[in-house]
């Protein structure tokens, strides 16, 4: 159902790696407090390349600091043995991890939608878009 809405019929936010910064909390805070939005999909998706790239250090311009973004998910998962992006367990729990923090850091991040979630008029998921089957599904 999330995929096949219509320009206009939801109000999205993209950035590459689902990273937070006030741009996307005030795109995020206009499109609750303002526009009415009642619910904010943080949507991770399964073999994720930065995640992958994270995981195993990628060096490369920009890229590089970006990546960081994802070390507490990383730090997160507690998948032992060798950890590299050809370990698909430990890139999706990494996966997992990245869309839960980013959906609280959303919360901590801003005072105007943690005082509308707290009352209940919006929720805040962390989802998983399964890019094989097309399912998105909540981690646990």
């Amino acid at each position: 159902m999330l995929f096949d809405k219509t320009i206009g019929s939801i109000f999205a936010v993209r950035v590459a790696g689902n990273f937070v910064s006030t741009d996307v909390l005030g795109s995020l805070e206009f499109a609750c407090k303002v526009a009415g939005a009642k619910a904010i999909f943080v949507v991770g998706h399964s073999e994720c390349g930065a995640i992958k790239g994270a995981i195993d250090q990628a060096k490369l311009g920009n890229l590089t600091a970006m990546l960081k973004n994802f070390d507490p998910a990383i730090a997160a998962t507690k998948i032992t043995g060798e950890r590299t992006s050809k370990d698909k367990k430990l890139v999706q729990s990494v996966a997992d991890s990245h869309s839960r923090i980013t959906a609280k850091m959303i919360v901590d991040g801003s005072p105007v939608l943690k005082e509308i979630v707290d009352k209940g008029e919006i929720v805040i998921v962390a989802a998983m878009h399964d890019i094989v089957t097309g399912k998105v599904s909540i981690p646990t």
